[in-house]
């Protein structure tokens, strides 16, 4: 599976900066509100440094790494909601991605080249504030407009349609409390009603605190995921050789980014190795042997008979492999062999 995070915030905070420095893709950037207005798309290997040492052990010809891939989405205003800015488009492109990494500007103005923010004034919370209260309020209308779909059934006695509405009433009204929708402690059946509606305010979000000069981020601000990046360095960064950063002690933060994106995803990285070939692959947390094999080929679930297993570390230090069947939850950093 291949995660997809799209990179959102107001116009001019940094975001298709990031998208470069992660992607190493050039892209329009200008100072001046929606430069991006078509998405760019970039694929970045996830950093894992089990790979390399598996596949040293294997002997393989070569490594394949898992990969995030990043969506750099148009600048975000407020009144989006009711179509201000690139409003409804940009909407719609947070419907198509797995989670949000939201570009908080956090630096002034004075010290650097003029960079105008698109209100005037440096205020990360309100900017935080701004981006909420527009999936919120289009969560809002999207649930509006489900709950009127289901009227019929719910006055029919419909059971499914009876749960559905009293759920999706619970939601509005936490909603409406300026509560994102990820807060809500849902079931697993929940969690399937939910999923039709394709809620903005379900996705995880992380912040992204784009800082520069060593500047303190408020204790608030910590309490979310979030990471803090000197954007323009990371851009600085690309252009100097990898021995001159050595050199120089000069070490890039976005693997931290990368893997965190990972991570809050609940996701997790299973190996397969060989003469041919060391592959990453990313599964959901808490899969069995046969979820984990549909990863490679759907043959591996729907024809699984039992797979060997063995963590990473104990295969190189000459541990034994043991037999597993369809009940074994994978665990991140497993060398899986299936037998079909």
């Amino acid at each position: 599976m291949t995660l997809s995070i799209g990179i959102v915030g107001l116009p001019n905070v940094g975001k298709s900066t990031l998208f470069k420095a992660l992607t190493k893709k050039p892209v329009d950037i200008a100072n001046y509100p929606f430069c991006t207005i078509d998405p760019n798309v970039g694929v970045v290997n996830v950093p894992d440094f089990r790979l390399e040492k598996l596949a040293e052990f294997s002997h393989s010809q070569k490594i394949i790494p898992a990969v995030v891939e990043f969506v750099d989405i148009a600048g975000l205003v407020r009144g989006a909601s009711l179509g201000e800015g690139l409003g409804n488009q940009f909407l719609s492109h947070i419907r198509e991605v797995d989670a949000i990494l939201e570009v908080v500007r956090v630096f002034p103005s004075s010290g650097l080249k003029e960079v105008v923010h698109f209100y005037n004034s440096v205020d990360p919370k309100r900017d935080i504030e701004i981006l909420e209260t527009e999936l919120i309020l289009s969560d809002i209308e999207t649930i509006n407009r489900r709950t009127e779909k289901l009227e019929k059934e719910v006055k029919s006695l419909n059971k499914e349609a009876i749960k559905k509405e009293e759920l999706f009433k619970k939601i509005k009204e936490m909603l409406e409390r300026g509560i994102l929708a990820s807060q809500y402690p849902f079931d697993t059946e929940e969690k399937k009603m939910i999923k039709e509606l394709n809620l903005l305010t379900v996705k995880p979000i992380i912040y992204v605190y784009n800082v520069s000069g060593g500047l303190e981020i408020p204790d608030d601000l910590r309490k979310r995921e979030h990471v803090i990046l000197d954007i323009k360095m990371e851009e600085e960064l690309m252009e100097i050789k990898d021995e001159e950063k050595e050199e120089l002690s000069l070490k890039s933060s976005l693997d931290n980014l990368i893997i965190k994106a990972y991570q809050i995803l609940g996701l997790i990285t299973f190996f397969t190795t060989g003469e041919d070939e060391t592959r990453a692959w990313t599964i959901k947390n808490g899969s069995t042997a046969p979820e984990a094999g549909a990863a490679i080929h759907t043959d591996f679930c729907e024809k699984f008979i039992r797979a060997e297993v063995i963590n990473w570390q104990d295969l190189l230090d000459g541990g034994a492999k043991r037999m597993v069947g369809k009940d074994y939850i994978v665990k991140d950093g497993d060398v899986i062999e299936f037998k079909i």
